[in-house]
């Protein structure tokens, strides 16, 4: 995972302007939001990226952790949210050293097709340990193997139409074609995980899983699983 790591902590051009950079985590904090059981809940997003709105997401919650690999990344949340005193930013080595039982709510979302296979059953049992006995573990954005790229850009294309930003996103497009994203996609490729595959990892770390009703985020073609301890 260590290139993506590094990727994401470079100045990419997945977001093609700051208009679909705010879009986009605005939708994903709100949906997140919908899955915060109580007011007191405590609730972890891993890989969570900048997470320019999780102030919307701690709204609902009584703490919210942010986990980010990403070191630059790590430190621009640590400073955004450094007042907020609902939200803390930690690395997954922290995370890791939290007490067993601490989580209401454990969410990663767009993480998945990042990790090897075995980076993620390791995260899955990480998660089974943190969260609560009637804990729920959310795992979002999960990418079938006959999922295309050509399907992803026509994700973004209709959510760039609808807010606003619809000819940077065409532009946005031909530079991740020419982009180190396109690079590391090509040699090291995602994990991509079918309905069923993705219930069995889960039921192998100790969940009963299913798959929630739509996906969080824009691009409806993607998956999001619903755990619980089994």
């Amino acid at each position: 995972m260590g290139d993506w790591i590094a990727f994401w902590d470079s100045k990419h051009s997945i977001y093609v302007n700051a208009r679909h950079r705010d879009v986009h985590y605005r939708l994903i904090a709100d949906d997140i939001a919908r899955y915060v059981p109580a007011p007191t809940a405590t609730v972890l997003d891993y890989g969570c990226g900048e997470a320019l709105h999780a102030d919307r997401l701690a709204a609902k919650a009584g703490r919210l952790i942010l986990v980010e690999a990403a070191p630059h990344v790590r430190a621009g949340l640590a400073a955004r949210f450094k007042d907020h005193p609902r939200i803390e930013a930690r690395s997954p080595k922290e995370m890791a050293a939290l007490a067993d039982r601490t989580l209401d709510l454990a969410v990663m979302n767009s993480v998945a097709q990042y990790l090897t296979s075995s980076e993620l059953d390791t995260l899955l049992v990480t998660f089974r340990r943190l969260l609560k006995p009637d804990g729920l573990l959310v795992i979002g954005d999960i990418v079938p193997p006959h999922v295309s790229p050509l399907t992803d850009a026509m994700a973004l294309l209709k959510l760039a139409a609808a807010n606003g930003f619809l000819w940077a996103a065409l532009a946005g497009l031909l530079r991740t074609a020419l982009s180190d994203y396109r690079r590391l996609r090509s040699q090291l490729g995602l994990s991509l995980y079918g309905q069923d595959e993705m219930i069995e990892k889960l039921t192998a770390a100790g969940f009963a899983a299913t798959r929630a009703p739509a996906n969080i985020g824009h691009n409806r073609a993607r998956m999001t699983f619903l755990a619980r301890a089994g």
